[in-house]
């Protein structure tokens, strides 16, 4: 199957042309909102946890990372200048486009800054008014999958849809990518069976159960089960790890990708991938554009965020939230109207109609911040969670 997509320097494909402004400080994040305003394309990446690199490589390498992702153009780095972090080291590992630096105490000040960040954003634009689709093949898209907001309805319908979705698309050449390994616990059995290797294997069962200890410390539990959850049918972590389980489809699982402070694991092989990804929907989002994901597969029993840099399909299969936001409606598998096999093939259609172009329902509206979610390397060291090399 053929797509229209941009073509980069580096041979990678993108899907959309977006201009990422990172504030590597959040102290100069109110400066780099100010530059974006100027390009409806421009998409702010701001770090909240600390101007100090030692504790945060996490957020550091997730900045590259997102910077990467073939739907990003063009980059403009910025920092305030009296941080651990410069703009250099983020900038010099970035290839393939246009990238522009600038530290805010060297130019000479807020306003200074935010006229010169307005020059670097004009001199990207340039570049990619020459840039023009061209045929790609399916086979160079990489797909995350995501859930939210799960009720019976995703379990029965809008899980599965996505999951046979998943098994075409990577029959097709595709790459799919899941996560949220917290919401796959009593999974491992069924998934360490689809592992290629013994490795992988061990990775799925220690990564799914650094996730678990992370979240239910002895005293300091953590809701994982929402409202939403509850009131939409669900009863247990585990009930909503069986209907979670569907999206994941039934091809083998080639690796675990990782995000931790060693790097950013992409996928090599073709195939399907579980991941870190994390449960947290802002942070999920920018864990999928750090794995380089084109496009995002969310199913859901509610409502949904929304990416500023990876397109979200919203497929759902609750008649009550069935309106304008959702891309694919798979109510018709509730009332037995379809079967899963027509609901995943009009995913599919979908996937490759955005990738050509197409906007997604809620695409540009109301897109959600894009958080920069990393693990407390304290905590990760006090319950002794270790990264699998």
């Amino acid at each position: 199957m053929i797509f229209k997509g941009y073509r980069r320097e580096d041979g990678k494909v993108g899907i959309r042309n977006k201009i990422l402004v990172i504030a590597v400080d959040e102290c100069c994040e109110g400066i780099v909102r100010a530059i974006a305003k100027e390009n409806e394309d421009a998409v702010v990446l701001t770090n909240w946890y600390t101007c100090m690199l030692g504790g945060n490589e996490e957020t550091f390498n997730q900045m590259i990372a997102v910077a990467q992702n073939p739907n990003v153009a063009g980059v403009i780095v910025v920092a305030m200048g009296c941080g651990s972090i410069q703009p250099e080291q983020i900038g010099n590992e970035i290839s393939g486009k246009p990238v522009r630096l600038m530290t805010c105490e060297k130019v000479g000040g807020t306003r200074k800054s935010i006229a010169a960040g307005i020059e670097m954003l004009k001199e990207i634009e340039s570049h990619i008014s020459g840039l023009k689709r061209e045929d790609c093949n399916i086979s160079e898209l990489v797909i995350g999958i995501k859930c939210g907001g799960s009720d019976t309805s995703s379990g029965i319908a809008s899980n599965p849809s996505v999951g046979k979705a998943a098994d075409k698309l990577v029959d097709l050449g595709s790459t799919c990518i899941g996560g949220e390994l917290f919401e796959l616990i009593g999974c491992e059995d069924i998934l360490k069976s689809r592992a290629v290797s013994e490795h992988v294997a061990e990775k799925i069962v220690t990564l799914i159960n650094n996730e678990k200890t992370r979240w239910g410390v002895p005293g300091a539990d953590v809701e994982t089960m929402s409202v939403g959850n509850c009131v939409g049918g669900l009863t247990t972590i585990e009930e909503k790890s069986l209907g979670a389980l569907h999206k994941m489809g039934t091809k083998p699982i080639q690796d675990v990708l990782q995000i931790n402070k060693y790097g950013v694991e992409r996928p090599g092989e073709h195939g399907f991938y579980l991941s870190e990804a994390t449960m947290l929907c802002g942070g999920a989002g920018v864990n999928y554009a750090s794995y380089g994901a084109h496009i995002i597969l969310w199913t859901t029993g509610a409502a949904g965020f929304n990416n500023s840099i990876v397109p979200v399909i919203r497929v759902s299969g609750n008649q009550s939230i069935i309106n304008e936001d959702i891309d694919i409606d798979a109510t018709g598998i509730m009332n037995g109207s379809e079967g899963i096999d027509e609901v995943s093939d009009r995913i599919v259609e979908k996937v490759v109609s955005v990738a050509g172009g197409t906007l997604t329902q809620v695409e540009g509206v109301g897109d959600a911040t894009m958080t920069l979610y990393q693990k407390d390397q304290r905590v990760e060291s006090m319950l002794n969670l270790n990264c699998i090399k």
